[in-house]
């Protein structure tokens, strides 16, 4: 697998940078190509499954993800949120946690991420292009 870190502060309290990370369907404004379903529709919780369908037309894959840890902030303590990748396509998993930082909130965002029948040689280019979509990701929600 090819795992990487993004690592994010935000003035925005906890809760509110909380919401806006796990308000699936946003994620699809930001991925060039992409859309995002949520099933069964409602407040997130464990069994969850977000889907991300990238492509254009009938030529593209979906990208579904099982949340299989739910915990939401309350109060001073932190929330963190575990998707694992159930598609044919992608392998891997993602965890979001959110926590209270200097009158704010840090995130840190962990995946690993592997397209199914990739030698691991693409692992660094996979790593590396992991990083920046994500990170603009989490820069665009977080910024509204």
């Amino acid at each position: 697998m090819a795992p990487f870190r993004i690592e994010r502060r935000s003035p925005l309290p906890v809760d509110e940078t909380w919401r806006r990370l796990t308000d699936w369907p946003r994620h699809g404004a930001h991925v060039p190509l992409s859309g995002v379903t949520v099933r069964p529709a409602g407040p997130t919780r464990v069994g969850t499954v977000v889907v991300v369908r990238t492509g254009v037309g009938r030529a593209g894959f979906d990208d579904p993800m099982e949340v299989v840890r739910w915990d939401p902030p309350t109060g001073d303590a932190p929330g963190s949120c575990r998707l694992e990748k159930r598609g044919s396509v992608v392998l891997g998993w993602a965890e979001i946690e959110v926590r209270p930082r200097d009158g704010g909130s840090e995130v840190v965002w962990r995946e690993e991420a592997r397209l199914r029948g990739l030698p691991r040689l693409f692992d660094p280019p996979t790593v590396w292009s992991g990083r920046l979509l994500f990170g603009r990701v989490v820069d665009a929600l977080l910024k509204g």
